[in-house]
């Protein structure tokens, strides 16, 4: 009887990097985190990983050989075939880093490493809301939007890695100007940031009645959770803003309907919390931008890990080592 090995998750982010042991089916067993050091062009956070993977097999009486491989989620542009990332500037990764090369020579573990976003997806289809189906789709709304795109069992790469861009999809021609250089990105709508610009900008031509509009025009610090909560109270101006937002989610989920046909299209991230309030209303708009086929076949669920799902989904990238 072979003795089932583990698998290790890494998900790496600008703040903190987290970890967790998992068994071959998806079970957590151990998980804990680091803080990102991102000093120095970012040259600790590889040499960190490395160390606390290693630091922890021992903590736990374990060798290197128990594990099947490591997967880690990372932002930035992930060369998969080269264990790569360049560009993530939100660690300091201004260079291209070796990092499969590097963690696999100081853990002595196989490694594979994949866009965080893209991970966060293998996590929700696995464990989480997409069932374990061959089709979903994922968006994770938080400073910016993320997207991952999982058709046929596999996670949509495109030729040069930038498939399942949900959050670059356009949804208003000529638009906010977006980071990525073109306008009207669903980016600049529906992230943290995007809910609190439409609320400013509705804001300019509100008449009414609203505590939205007044802590605005008194220069107070406004974030999406609290356009949320005025929205939920009946604030007017809360309301206006949250359908606007809804819609131009709505829209962006119709169209990845239409051309995917996904079971589930889950949608995930901070801006989530929100919760059914949020998820009601970008059905309503779905079903009137998707096609009939589409909108009895395809439904839009809330996410299910949290912040779970980065870790789960890198170990499931470490699935592929399981002899």
């Amino acid at each position: 009887m072979a003795i089932e090995k583990k698998l290790i998750g890494v998900d790496l982010g600008g703040t903190t990097v987290k970890f967790a042991i998992l068994t071959e089916t998806g079970e957590i067993q151990q998980k804990w985190s680091i803080e990102t050091n991102v000093l120095d062009e970012g040259s600790h956070i590889v040499p960190d990983i490395i160390d606390s993977i290693n630091h922890h097999i021992q903590l736990f009486d374990m060798t290197a050989d128990q594990f099947s491989g490591i997967g880690m989620g990372s932002p930035g542009t992930v060369d998969r075939a080269n264990g790569t990332v360049i560009g993530a500037y939100n660690l300091n990764w201004k260079t291209l880093q070796n990092v499969q090369s590097e963690i696999e020579a100081g853990t002595q573990i196989t490694f594979a490493i994949d866009n965080d976003a893209n991970v966060a997806a293998l996590g929700e289809r696995w464990k989480g809301a997409g069932e374990d189906d061959d089709e979903v789709a994922f968006i994770t709304l938080g400073t910016g939007v993320g997207g991952g795109i999982i058709a046929n069992g596999k996670l949509v790469h495109g030729v040069a890695g930038a498939g399942g861009e949900i959050g670059h999809i356009t949804v208003e021609p000529n638009g906010y100007m977006c980071t990525c250089g073109k306008r009207g990105c669903l980016e600049q709508y529906a992230s943290a940031t995007g809910v609190v610009r439409v609320a400013r900008d509705m804001a300019e031509e509100f008449a009414g009645q609203s505590k939205l509009k007044e802590m605005l025009d008194d220069g107070q610090e406004i974030t999406s959770k609290l356009v949320f909560d005025l929205a939920k109270d009946n604030d007017a101006l809360g309301k206006m803003v949250v359908d606007r937002v809804s819609y131009y989610l709505g829209l962006a989920c119709g169209n990845l309907g239409n051309m995917l046909n996904p079971a589930y299209i889950v949608i995930g991230g901070g801006v989530s919390a929100a919760g059914t309030f949020l998820l009601d209303q970008v059905t309503k708009y779905f079903k009137q931008f998707s096609f009939p086929t589409v909108r009895s076949s395809t439904s839009l669920k809330l996410a299910q890990l949290g912040n779970e799902a980065g870790v789960i989904g890198a170990a499931s990238l470490a699935r592929q080592f399981i002899k």
